[in-house]
């Protein structure tokens, strides 16, 4: 029992790590808001849960509780707000300001209330104020989910385990004496669900947010179907690198792809099908491509991807190896757009990839001359077992490139 309770405070700490990660991730993005927000969240939590378990190493125990009672409202606070905040509640800063000032205020006042009582009451009343707020921003979340929003019942979730666990460690606090395992059980399991929750929240803003920053970027460019440059932005891309690439000659890999049953899937699906595939093929792309190769669509049925600075073929050619690999592995699409259906209605598909390869060096070569060879050549090697073709500078023409894919 020891061991398992130990175990899910680990799953804890571990998740803990995790949101940690995403906001040093969120931040080299430069997501630096939610970047802070996550990092706040993650930090506060495991400071909390260490207090609360015991681990600060105080001489006395009236300081220990003192400090307890102070920590636990102030936390408790903390995440009001910022349950608050991302669930748009607060809309101006006036009312984020009102409320800010009725936080404090009423923390201070209950805190002021338990320096008058012995520490262990001092405790147990921020504790049942951290519960009440636990259960205003649980009726918040409630609120908004049956409005509508998005997150809201993710959030209804995890103010339930938050009010769990703030539960579970002001009783342990409370009674240090006992040997409280099933406590600790049901604590760490609220707690790890929690942060699980809270994760999800906040991934989730932050894909929003980044999804918004490259719509803002790219205007009209940006494709929502694939999250990828349409084809009108991926020739301006294309005619910006090969203006850079005159200017600073380099050699560049280019690889296009082309997916030959399409057409034959919206015949048989419908358009929300077709959808459905493109954004399958363009995420396991954004997934496995190196962040340095720009992507985009090209055509209806295609994609290119350019790597700057490739003195070596064998990056490019490893890159269209991998790529041909993964996009070619069977996937389950959604043929209804009915969303109660969205987990059950499946059609099981594999793209067929025809991928051209070509690397450049003269830095006259035209962008859009480039392109119309690797469109070229992606549709030729439909024919070859490998599915590649490679543009060989020696004898001057496309052949096939071996079938060693990488696995």
């Amino acid at each position: 029992m020891e061991k398992l309770a130990i175990g899910l405070w680990g799953c804890f700490f571990g998740m803990t790590v995790v949101v940690l990660v995403g906001a040093l991730v969120a931040c080299r993005r430069g997501m630096n808001r939610i970047a802070l927000n996550a990092a706040l969240a993650a930090v506060i939590n495991a400071f909390y849960v260490v207090a609360f378990l015991g681990g600060m190493g105080f001489s006395s125990p009236d300081h220990q509780t003192r400090f307890l009672a102070h920590l636990g409202l102030l936390t408790a606070g903390f995440f009001t707000y910022q349950l608050l905040v991302t669930l748009s509640i607060l809309s101006s800063p006036q009312m984020r300001q009102r409320v800010v000032l009725w936080l404090i205020g009423g923390c201070a006042t209950v805190l002021g209330v338990g320096w008058s009582l012995p520490p262990l009451h001092g405790l147990a009343i921020s504790s049942v104020t951290g519960c009440l707020l636990a259960i205003f921003a649980l009726f918040a979340s409630l609120r908004n989910a049956v409005k509508g929003q998005r997150l809201a019942w993710a959030a209804v979730a995890s103010v339930f385990f938050l009010l769990v666990a703030i539960t579970g460690l002001a009783w342990i606090a409370l009674d240090r004496e006992r040997d409280l395992l099933t406590v600790h059980l049901l604590t760490a399991l609220a707690a790890t669900f929690y942060a699980v929750s809270m994760a999800h929240i906040i991934w989730s803003r932050y894909v929003y947010l980044f999804e918004l920053h490259e719509v803002m970027a790219q205007g009209p460019s940006y494709d929502p179907v694939t999250r990828m440059r349409t084809d009108l932005g991926t020739n301006q891309m294309v005619s910006d690198v090969f203006r850079n690439f005159k200017t600073n000659p380099s050699p560049m890999g280019m690889v296009v792809l082309t997916i030959a049953n399409l057409y034959a899937l919206e015949k048989l699906h419908g358009p929300a099908a077709v959808n459905n595939a493109l954004f399958v093929c363009a995420q396991r792309m954004r997934r496995w491509v190196p962040g340095q190769v720009e992507m985009g669509r090209l055509g209806t049925d295609g994609f290119i991807l350019v790597m700057q600075h490739c003195s070596e073929s064998k990056k490019v050619i490893d890159l269209a190896r991998a790529l041909e690999s993964r996009l070619r592995r069977s996937v389950r699409l959604n043929t209804s757009l009915d969303l109660s259906q969205l987990d059950s209605s499946k059609t099981v598909w594999v793209a067929e990839i025809g991928v051209g390869v070509l690397t450049l060096r003269d830095p006259n070569s035209r962008g859009s001359d480039a392109m119309e060879m690797g469109r070229r050549m992606s549709r030729t090697a439909m024919s070859y077992a490998s599915r590649i073709a490679w543009f060989d500078h020696s004898s001057g023409e496309a052949v096939e490139l071996p079938d060693n894919r990488l696995l």
